[in-house]
């Protein structure tokens, strides 16, 4: 069993180390992954929350591939913006320009796509929950079932029948470098 999990857990970094491979390949444009760092004090000032750059990534389905072959479950995202005066529209549309102008003070030009409070999937490393159970995290969008790494197609679905995360990171891939689509 736990040969099995390793193999799975192999094939499905190469899966991710080769679709990254082929998006570089492709050209296909990256996003901007950050942390939030929330406002803090400091001394008698508020110091106004930022995003702190923590690399790049694509954007595939509900996962987000890091350049070297990581795996993010996908948090929150925006779009790097001034702030602008408030407008008391609606107390979730302030927290939204907050957050933007947040990204901006991160150092990411305006209408820089970021994305931001994604969890790191591990794939299989030692000590790591796929190590404990057949289905450790299910709030997750990847697990281990049947043998190999699959991806769910919604929170807390069952694993058993989705495709496998090689199967779905070739087609998500296919999908960014052929836009069904796209203009000629």
């Amino acid at each position: 069993m736990a040969e099995d999990r390793s193999a799975a857990a192999l094939r499905a970094r190469e899966a991710c180390a080769a679709a990254a491979g082929r998006l570089r390949g492709a050209g296909i444009g990256t996003e901007a992954l950050a942390r939030y760092v929330a406002p803090r004090r400091v001394l008698l000032w508020t110091k106004p929350a930022t995003m702190e750059p923590l690399g790049e990534v694509w954007r595939v389905g509900t996962l987000l591939l890091g350049a070297e072959g990581e795996l993010y479950a996908l948090g929150h995202a925006t779009r790097a913006a001034e702030r602008g005066r408030p407008g008391y529209q609606s107390l979730s549309r302030e927290e939204r320009r907050e957050i933007a102008a947040a990204a901006l003070r991160g150092g990411y030009p305006a209408g820089t796509p970021v994305n931001y409070d994604a969890v790191r999937i591990p794939l299989g490393e030692a000590g790591t929950a796929e190590d404990r159970g057949p289905d450790p995290a299910p709030e997750l969008p990847v697990g281990y079932a049947e043998g190999e790494f699959r991806v769910r197609w919604r929170r807390g679905a069952p694993l058993s029948g989705a495709p496998s995360l090689a199967a779905f990171l070739s087609e998500r891939v296919d999908l960014l470098i052929h836009p069904p689509f796209a203009a000629d």
